[in-house]
């Protein structure tokens, strides 16, 4: 069966589940309205998916591939580690606060173009969130946000030309629109990023996995030595103590006697 080769392949990323026989209420809470379905759920990030098919190993396996982070996914040292296997290009949206309210509908009209060009990833950073991550593509030398761009990983990033920025003042779906024509027609500025690159950042998480792991097994080492110590440290014996204080009372008892015996020997 290919959904069961799927979830071998992806036992590590996601967890797969089938179901026979299910409610209507189940149907409305996950978004579909006929089977077979496949759906996908993000529970951190209240995002699903619904695949109808072709229900073919390469249909499928790219629908599960593509699917494995959300629609719109906020670029942190987590999400970083997701797209390590991904070989689709990013489309890096960076905006001042992720919190703020034109923010999240923005996020929104994200979501609707990444569902129409599932061939990209399209990623937001707030610098707010996490600045050192946005100076990388300049942010700290810009104050005109939200910013789109084109990356791949490296240290390379491109801008459209014409469409660097959102206007906030015009419809900002038909804007984004226009920026994935001009990357797909290739009217694109090479720049280099300022910062460490995705590499670099997942070399840096992977080394701060490593000492964490090295500090824990240091920990228990240490605690391990510790109590063997503890548990070859000698004792005092109760019951020698025991003996002991006998010894002394028998002691006590006999030497009346032998006083007796010696000034006899002297008389």
């Amino acid at each position: 069966m290919v959904i069961s080769h799927l979830a071998i392949k992806y036992k590590r990323k996601a967890w797969f589940s089938v179901a026979k026989d299910f409610s209507e209420d189940a149907m409305v809470l996950y978004d579909f309205d006929k089977v077979p379905a496949l759906v996908v759920f993000h529970p951190n990030y209240n995002q699903q998916s619904v695949f109808y098919g072709p229900f073919e190993d390469e249909f499928l396996g790219d629908f599960i591939k593509q699917n494995l982070i959300p629609l719109a996914v906020p670029m942190n040292r987590e999400t970083l580690k997701l797209l390590s296997d991904d070989d689709r290009k990013i489309v890096l949206t960076i905006m001042e606060d992720e919190n703020e309210e034109k923010s999240q509908k923005l996020i929104k009209l994200l979501k609707a173009a990444a569902s129409a060009n599932r061939d990209l990833v399209f990623g937001y950073v707030g610098v707010k969130q996490w600045d050192e991550f946005a100076n990388t593509f300049g942010a700290n030398e810009d104050t005109n946000f939200p910013k789109l761009i084109i990356w791949n990983g490296d240290e390379q990033y491109f801008t459209v030309i014409g469409y660097e920025s959102l206007d906030e003042e015009e419809d900002q779906s038909s804007q984004i629109s226009r920026f994935l024509e001009g990357y797909r027609e290739g009217r694109m500025e090479k720049k280099m990023i300022k910062g460490p690159s995705f590499m670099d950042y997942m070399n840096v998480i992977s080394i701060a996995a490593v000492f964490i792991i090295v500090f824990l097994v240091a920990i228990l080492m240490l605690i391990r030595r510790l109590s063997t110590h503890d548990d070859n440290k000698p004792r005092k014996d109760i019951y020698d103590d025991d003996d002991d204080d006998e010894g002394e009372e028998e002691s006590s008892a006999e030497s009346p006697e032998s006083d007796y015996e010696v000034r006899k020997k002297e008389d």
